[in-house]
């Protein structure tokens, strides 16, 4: 169903001729129609400075993917084929076969187009052209080259191009005539898929197979090879191409964990910006979403588009193979509906009680491992717990709630991609659901659960603390906050009577700060009664969410402002980097 999908999506796109893939080109050398070399130093295309352009600049060129056998590329090859140039631990007798190769397909092409630049480029090659080039000391020997001919890229011209579709023709290789998997038409099946797809993390940089079987225990029936899942050399192609586009599109693409999420519907006018969404969380597109939300939860009519077919899958690589970790299929007007509800679920105020921004899928992944961590990324399955989630309604897990409530006690503080994170897996299931609407976006007076309560009187503590003592360099939260999240009463009877000479002097000095946090701290154990024991993990969740909404109004003015932020507040720092993080 993915590669059928794929392949689909090929018809919305401009596809290269047949064969043909964008690839860097780095090396350009130039001739005259009579084939002389023109400038003896051929241009060189590379940008270091530039991610896009440091191996060449990127253009069609003939693409076929190979092994170990030799196999030669059409007038863009590397120097060992094009030149018998032998690089720096190359083997001779492999670039002398190599080079062979590439003047024997490019003889064939010569007689078969009768194309004066082919032949041009021939003759050049056959007059000891290393001897007439100059390469340079950097030369890069693993670069692909090409040839103008009085400034007319050869590979560009129609008659080569079909040629090089023609040589490829799997009917001319004996291939099998089978049912291919995707297009149901009995057509010659490729033993091997003929192009690779690129850009996959963690695969091989010369690109990855989704299709690929090399071993008995894979094989069935006899057949080896691709001949497992029979494809026809225009599906292979035209869905390889589609993966290739959507992997290369940062609209299309989300790249995270060393996996890449893809989305694209079936209607090009139907397209959204999925990964824009999730990616950046722009406000705009994130209201434009709620809107949608609510009118389909109002029963508002639909937009036509809405029924259109939408699609999403995550690709990561396993060597040279191109591991798929999950497929979705639904409707525009579905996963618009979902996507709305994922934002108003993680809806919070920030550290300081004002309006807080939406947050990214990468900024609520990162939540669930150490501040600023690097080297570390988050564990697969949060991520795509959480693309199921925006795009199925699938609740999140509770495993999801573990990890963020384990940071919360291993760092000692509430940042609000983790309360967020936390509030989405205990009000996923009922709000997912349709029965909740914005719930625990900022403080909630009436909650009398008393593991949010608990957080409540934990921030007003740490508040007084920072009021008597501005300039404290530990606070009551970073010594005891694992132990008051999961064991209240072993810790608070502590806290309070800790509490009582700081309050002492704020009755003295600032009478005002006093009444306000003695009202306030009374207010929460009021409601609280006794503390409890143990909390369990939603308990601790909960607890995180008190004291991040206790504390958020403190900082806000409507309790008392503490003195100094304290540090770490938010991660607001790393969270900035890792919205502008590129992987």
């Amino acid at each position: 169903m993915l590669l059928q999908r794929l392949e689909a999506y090929a018809d919305r796109l401009k596809l290269p001729p047949r064969l043909y893939s964008e690839t860097p080109v780095r090396y350009i050398v130039s001739l005259d129609g009579e084939g002389r070399l023109l400038p003896p130093a051929p241009v060189d295309t590379a940008d270091p400075s530039s991610k896009s352009t440091k191996r060449g600049v990127r253009r069609p060129a003939p693409s076929v993917q190979r092994a170990v056998g030799i196999k030669p590329l059409l007038l863009a090859d590397k120097a060992d084929y094009t030149f018998g140039f032998a690089g720096e631990g190359a083997k001779p007798d492999r670039v002398r076969q190599c080079h062979e190769a590439y003047m024997a397909l490019l003889g064939r092409c010569a007689a078969t187009t009768s194309e004066p630049a082919v032949i041009a480029i021939r003759d050049f090659l056959q007059g000891n052209a290393l001897s007439q080039l100059e390469l340079g000391d950097g030369f890069d020997a693993g670069a692909v080259i090409t040839f103008t001919v009085d400034g007319v890229f050869v590979i560009d011209l129609p008659s080569v191009q079909a040629f090089w579709a023609d040589e490829n023709n799997p009917a001319k290789h004996d291939a099998p005539i089978m049912q291919c998997v995707i297009c149901g038409m009995q057509r010659p099946a490729l033993e091997r898929l003929e192009m690779k797809i690129k850009g996959v993390p963690g695969g091989q940089t010369t690109g990855t197979s989704v299709i690929s079987f090399n071993s008995d225990a894979f094989e069935s029936y006899g057949l080896q090879a691709s001949l497992n899942a029979p494809t026809c050399s225009s599906c292979g192609e035209r869905f390889t191409k589609s993966a290739n586009e959507l992997l290369s599109s940062d609209l299309n693409c989300i790249r995270l964990n060393n996996v890449a999420y893809m989305f694209w519907a079936r209607e090009a006018a139907a397209d959204i910006v999925w990964a824009g969404a999730m990616n950046s969380a722009d406000p705009k597109l994130v209201r434009q979403l709620l809107d949608a939300a609510r009118r389909a939860r109002d029963g508002a009519t639909s937009d036509d588009l809405d029924y259109s077919p939408f699609y999403a899958t995550a690709f990561s690589g396993s060597g040279g193979r191109c591991v798929v970790r999950d497929w979705i299929e639904t409707t525009i007007g579905e996963a618009k509906r979902h996507l709305g509800v994922w934002f108003r679920m993680q809806a919070l105020v920030d550290w300081n009680g004002e309006t807080g921004m939406p947050l990214t899928l990468r900024q609520l992944a990162y939540a669930t491992i150490r501040s600023g961590d690097r080297n570390n990324p988050p564990e697969a399955n949060v991520s795509r717990a959480l693309l199921d989630t925006a795009l199925t309604g699938a609740p999140l897990p509770h495993d999801v709630l573990y990890q963020a409530v384990r940071r919360c006690r291993a760092e000692q503080s509430v940042s609000r991609s983790r309360a967020a994170l936390i509030k989405m897996v205990l009000l996923s299931r009922h709000m997912i659901a349709g029965d909740g609407e914005e719930e625990y976006m900022e403080l909630e007076e009436t909650d009398r659960d008393p593991a949010y309560l608990c957080g409540r009187l934990l921030a007003v503590i740490e508040q007084t603390q920072r009021k008597a003592m501005p300039r404290v360099n530990a606070t009551i939260v970073d010594r005891f906050y694992g132990t008051a999240s999961s064991a209240p009463a072993s810790v608070f009877g502590r806290l309070m009577r800790g509490a009582q000479p700081h309050l002492s002097k704020l009755e003295r000095d600032e009478h005002g700060a006093w009444v306000a946090l003695q009202r306030r701290m009374e207010e929460v154990m009021g409601e609280l009664g006794t503390f409890p024991r143990t909390l369990s993990l939603q308990e601790q969740g909960r607890f995180a969410l008190g004291y991040y909404h206790e504390r958020a109004r403190g900082f806000a003015g409507k309790g008392v402002r503490a003195a100094t932020e304290p540090e770490n507040i938010d991660d607001a720092a790393a969270e900035a980097a890792l919205t502008a993080e590129e992987e």
